[in-house]
C-alpha cells in the first residue's frame, strides 16, 4: 500500500491525534499561566539621595541677624566694608541684659556662700553638737544607773529616780536630734543636696543671662565683605530677620532649596554630587555647610548651603546647578526595582512574588530609596522572583517565567 493510501486511510486518526496534542498543549499552557518577564531581588550597594536645584554664590553670602529682640545702639561698620572674623557689626542696647547677668552672678555667689557655710560652719557645729549630746547621754545613763543602785539601797526616793529617768530620756532625744542634724549637713544629706541644687540652678541662670548679654553684640562669623545692610541705629530688631549680608572670601558656595519633607534626612557634613546646567556632563563634589532652620511658608522649601572644596573653573556666579545630596548609604543591601512595588508611597507596600508557579502577595518593609531602586529590609530574599506591577497581574494567578530572548 502506498504512503498516499496509508495517509488517506488513517487521516482521521492523525487529525484526532493532532487535536488531542493541541488540547494537551493548551491545557498545559493554561495551567502554567502566562509567561512573565520577572525580576530577581539583587544584592548591591545603594545610596539614597535628596535632589535639589539652586544657584552658585561665589563668594557665598551669609545673612547676619539678631538672636534676641532689642534696640540697635551702634553700627560701627558700613556697607561695602571688609571685616575680619569676630569684628563687631551691630551692638544692641544691653544695660538691662548686663544688669540681669550681674544679678545672676550675685545669686551664684550667694549659693556658693551657702554651700561653704554648710560645709565650713554648720557641718562642724553639728558635729560638735552631736559629740556634746552623746556626752550628755552617756552622763545621763551613768546617773540613771547610779540612782537605780541607790534606790535599791533606799538611799534615794522614787521621785529622784524619776528625775534621773526623765533626764536620760531628754538626753537620748537630744542626741538623736543632733545625729539627724549632722546627717543633713554631710554630702549625702538633704541640706547639702538642697544647697548643691540651688548652686547648680544659680549657675545655669547665670549662663543663660550671660549668653543673652553676649547676644547684644552681633559679630562677623567670618572675614569678608558686607554687601548689604538693612538696619539703622534706633531700629528694633527681632530674631529671624536678616540685618546684614556678608560675603565671606575664599570659598565657592551653592544655595539650593530642598522640600521640607526631606529636612530630617539632610545633615551638616553630608557629601553631594553637583553639575551645572550649562555643563551637565562635568560633575564636582560639594559638602553641606548650612541648613536654614526656617521653612518658606509659600514654597515649603528649606534653604541649604553647600561648600565647594574644589570649584571647577567654569563655575560662575548665579549659575544654575543640580545637586544630589547623599543622605544615607547601605553596602550590599537587598534591592528591588521600585517599579515592581505596589503602593510604594503608602505605609504598606507589597509585591507579587512567584512561588511554585503562583503569584502571591508579599508585604514588604522598605529602607533606602535611590532612583529606581529601593532597599528591601523584610519580606524577600536574594534571588526571589518578583512580577511586574501591572493591572493584569493579580494575586493567586498562575504564572511562569518567560524565556529570555
Amino acid at each position: 500500500m502506498s504512503p498516499f493510501q496509508l495517509l488517506s486511510r488513517y487521516r482521521w486518526h492523525l487529525v484526532s491525534a493532532l487535536v488531542a496534542l493541541f488540547v494537551v498543549l493548551l491545557a498545559v499552557r493554561l495551567w502554567r499561566g502566562p509567561g512573565v518577564a520577572m525580576e530577581s531581588v539583587l544584592r548591591r550597594d545603594i545610596v539614597q539621595t535628596v535632589v535639589a536645584s539652586g544657584h552658585v554664590e561665589n563668594p557665598h553670602r551669609v545673612d547676619v541677624g539678631a538672636s534676641i529682640t532689642g534696640t540697635v545702639a551702634r553700627i560701627p561698620v558700613d556697607e561695602g566694608q571688609t571685616v575680619r572674623a569676630g569684628q563687631v557689626l551691630i551692638e544692641l542696647e544691653s544695660s538691662e541684659l548686663r544688669a540681669t547677668a550681674l544679678q545672676a552672678q550675685m545669686a551664684v555667689a550667694q549659693a556658693e556662700a551657702r554651700l561653704r557655710q554648710l560645709t565650713e560652719v554648720q557641718g562642724p557645729v553639728a558635729e560638735q553638737t552631736e559629740r556634746q549630746a552623746r556626752a550628755n547621754l552617756d552622763n545621763a545613763r551613768a546617773t540613771m544607773q547610779r540612782d537605780q543602785d541607790l534606790f535599791k539601797q533606799n538611799f534615794i526616793g522614787a521621785a529622784t529616780l524619776d528625775d534621773a529617768r526623765k533626764a536620760l530620756d531628754t538626753a537620748d532625744a537630744q542626741w538623736h536630734a543632733s545625729v539627724k542634724q549632722l546627717e543633713t549637713t554631710r554630702s549625702n544629706g538633704s541640706d547639702y543636696a538642697v544647697a548643691q541644687t540651688n548652686l547648680a540652678e544659680a549657675r545655669a541662670n547665670a549662663d543663660v543671662a550671660q549668653a543673652r548679654a553676649r547676644y547684644a553684640t552681633i559679630a562677623a562669623p567670618s572675614a569678608g565683605v558686607l554687601i548689604a545692610r538693612n538696619v539703622e541705629v534706633g531700629d528694633v530688631v527681632q530674631p529671624g530677620k536678616a540685618l546684614m549680608t556678608l560675603s565671606p572670601s575664599g570659598k565657592s558656595q551653592l544655595l539650593v532649596s530642598i522640600d521640607e519633607k526631606n529636612l530630617s534626612l539632610v545633615a551638616l557634613g553630608q557629601k553631594a554630587l553637583v553639575s551645572a546646567d550649562a555643563f551637565p556632563q562635568q560633575k564636582f563634589e560639594a559638602v553641606v555647610a548650612y541648613i536654614n532652620p526656617g521653612v518658606n511658608a509659600q514654597t515649603g522649601g528649606v534653604d541649604v548651603k553647600l561648600d565647594v572644596p574644589q570649584a571647577p573653573a567654569q563655575l560662575q556666579q548665579d549659575m544654575t546647578v543640580s545637586v544630589d545630596i547623599a543622605v544615607a548609604r547601605q553596602d550590599q543591601a537587598l534591592v528591588l526595582s521600585s517599579a515592581l512595588v505596589h503602593d510604594l508611597g503608602s505605609g504598606t507596600p507589597w509585591v507579587l512574588q512567584a512561588k511554585d508557579g503562583v503569584a502571591q502577595k508579599v508585604p514588604l518593609q522598605l529602607g533606602l530609596h535611590s532612583g529606581n531602586w529601593v532597599e528591601v529590609r523584610q519580606g524577600l530574599q536574594e534571588g526571589d522572583q518578583v512580577l511586574p506591577a501591572t493591572p493584569d497581574m493579580v494575586p493567586g494567578m498562575r504564572v511562569h517565567a518567560a524565556a529570555h530572548p
